[in-house]
C-alpha cells in the first residue's frame, strides 16, 4: 500500500504496537479511578486504557503503550486516526462556522454529502438523503419514513440483527442483554424473522429466503408490513455473511408486495468491504440505505439514503433535527468520501481481506476451537465452539481477546452467544500490522486449555 500519511510524528512514531507497561498502566488506572465516580457503570469500556493519540491504525494510550487496533471505533475509523485530509478539512470548517441548522440556514457540504452518497449506494434510480446524528437515530428515520410512504405499521427485521440503542431500535434488536435488558416496554409492531447463517443452518440462498419469507407473510402479512430492515453482513450478531441469492430474493418479494426493503449499512458500509456498499457483493439494491460509522472519519454524522419517491413521502418539518448534518462533520464526510475515491482505498479492502483471511484460515486448521471464518473485505470474523461441535464457546473469546489487549492488539467481540472475533481494522492497516496482531492472537489461542 502507497502511504498517504502525513510526515507528522503521529505518522513516523504510530506503526506499531509498544508495551511499556501493565495494562492498564498507572495513568489509565487513574483516570478509570476517576471514570467511576463520574460515568455510570452502564456505560462500561472493553479495555480501560485511556487514549492520548492515535493514526493510520495505531492508538496510544497516557501511558506510553501503542496498541494495533483491529475495530477502528467499532468501524467509524474506517480511512484510518487522523487522517490528514480529513482532519484539515474539519480544522477549515472550524474557522468559518459551526453551526447555523440546515433546517433554518443551509450550508453546501449538507448537499454534496447527499450527492456524493447518492452515486455511491446501489441502484440507478433517483435518490435523496436526509442527515442525522447517529446509527440508530438514521434506522429510526428510516422507518418513519417507510411507514408515510407506505400507509403500514409494521417493521420487520431479522434474528440476530442490530440496529441500535433507542427504544424503537432496542425493539428491533435481536440480542436483549445487555442492549434492551431491563428497559422496556419497548416500541410495539415489531417482528422477528429466520436469517441466513450458512453455518448454523445449512440452507442456500433460495432456502433461506423462503424461510424469511414464509414467516413473513404468516406472522405479519404483506399487506400490513412497512419495511423489512437487513444488515447484508451483520454486526454485532456475529458478521453472518447470508448465503447467494437470499437478500436478491428478498428484494424481489418486498418489491412484489409494496415492502420497502431497507439495507442497514451502517457497520458494514462506506468502502469496508471492498466496495461502498457490502449490498454491491450481492446483487442487492435496497429501497433505503442506512450509513453511519465510517462516513465522517470518526465524526458524528449518520443519515437515510434512498427512493426519491419514498424519501420525500414525509411532509416539509417532518425530518430534521438540531445537529443533524452539523457542518464540521459533513466537511469531514465529503473528505473522507473523495479521499476513498482518490486514493483507491476500496482496493484496500480487498487487500486485507487476501491478506487476513488467509491467516485467519491458518488459525482455523491449526486451533479447531475456530468453527468458521466469514465476512467480506475489512469485515471478517472467526466463530469461536467447543472443538468437534457447533457448541458457541464464548469463554474462549473472552480469554483470547483479554489475551490480545494485554498484548497490544485492541481485538473486538460480538454474536448472539458472544462467541465471535470481528476484525474490523482501518484501510490504512499495513500486512505487517495485520500478521503482527494475527501473531498475538495466534499466542492467545494457544494458551485455551
Amino acid at each position: 500500500m502507497t502511504s498517504v500519511l502525513p510526515s507528522t510524528d503521529l505518522a513516523t512514531d504510530l506503526t506499531g504496537r509498544r508495551i511499556v507497561t501493565e495494562v492498564p498502566g498507572p495513568r489509565s488506572l487513574a483516570l478509570h479511578e476517576r471514570r467511576l465516580a463520574a460515568v455510570p457503570v452502564g456505560v462500561s469500556s472493553m479495555l480501560p486504557v485511556y487514549i492520548a493519540r492515535a493514526h493510520g491504525a495505531v492508538v496510544e494510550d497516557v501511558d506510553g503503550n501503542r496498541f494495533i487496533d483491529l475495530g477502528a471505533g467499532i468501524g467509524v475509523t474506517t480511512i484510518g486516526h487522523t487522517d490528514e485530509a480529513v482532519v484539515a478539512a474539519a480544522r477549515a470548517q472550524l474557522g468559518d462556522f459551526l453551526h447555523t441548522l440546515f433546517t433554518i440556514t443551509p450550508y453546501e457540504s449538507y448537499v454534496r454529502v447527499a450527492e456524493l452518497v447518492a452515486e455511491r449506494t446501489p441502484g440507478s434510480f433517483a435518490k435523496k438523503t436526509v442527515l442525522v446524528n447517529s446509527g440508530a437515530e438514521a434506522v429510526e428515520n428510516g422507518v418513519k419514513i417507510a411507514r408515510k410512504a407506505t400507509g403500514r405499521r409494521a417493521v420487520a427485521v431479522l434474528e440476530h440483527a442490530y440496529h441500535g440503542r433507542t427504544n424503537l431500535t432496542m425493539a428491533m434488536n435481536y440480542k436483549a442483554s445487555p442492549y434492551g435488558l431491563g428497559f422496556g416496554p419497548f416500541a410495539g409492531d415489531v417482528h422477528h424473522a429466520p436469517s441466513s447463517y450458512p453455518y448454523r443452518d445449512g440452507l442456500t440462498g433460495a432456502e433461506a429466503a423462503a424461510r424469511t419469507i414464509g414467516h413473513l407473510e404468516k406472522h405479519i402479512g404483506a399487506e400490513d408490513l412497512a419495511i423489512l430492515v437487513v444488515e447484508p453482513i451483520q454486526g454485532e450478531g456475529g458478521f453472518q455473511t447470508p448465503a447467494d441469492g437470499y437478500l436478491p430474493a428478498l428484494q424481489r418479494w418486498a418489491n412484489e408486495h409494496g415492502v420497502v426493503i431497507a439495507a442497514d449499512e451502517i457497520q458494514s458500509g462506506m468502502g469496508r468491504t471492498g466496495a461502498w456498499f457490502a449490498s454491491d457483493h450481492f446483487g442487492f439494491e435496497p429501497d433505503l440505505v442506512f450509513f453511519a460509522k465510517g462516513v465522517a472519519g470518526g465524526l458524528p454524522l449518520a443519515g437515510v439514503t434512498g427512493r426519491a419517491e419514498i424519501m420525500d413521502a414525509a411532509q416539509p418539518g417532518g425530518l430534521g433535527g438540531t445537529f443533524g448534518g452539523n457542518p464540521v462533520a459533513a466537511a469531514a464526510a465529503v473528505a473522507v468520501i473523495e479521499r476513498i475515491e482518490e486514493q483507491g482505498l476500496l482496493a484496500e479492502g480487498r487487500r486485507i481481506e487476501a491478506t487476513l483471511r488467509p491467516a485467519l484460515e491458518d488459525l482455523q486448521r491449526d486451533f479447531p476451537v475456530i468453527g468458521d471464518v466469514r465476512g467480506i473485505g475489512a469485515m471478517l470474523a472467526i466463530e469461536l465452539v467447543q472443538p468437534g461441535t457447533k457448541e458457541p464457546y464464548p469463554a474462549a473469546v473472552a480469554t483470547v481477546s483479554a489475551y490480545a489487549g494485554q498484548h497490544g492488539v485492541l481485538l473486538l467481540t460480538a454474536g448472539t452467544w458472544g462467541n465471535v472475533l470481528r476484525f474490523l481494522p482501518s484501510l490504512a492497516i499495513t500486512d505487517e500490522q495485520l500478521l503482527d496482531a494475527v501473531s498475538v492472537i495466534r499466542e492467545g489461542l494457544a494458551t485455551l486449555p
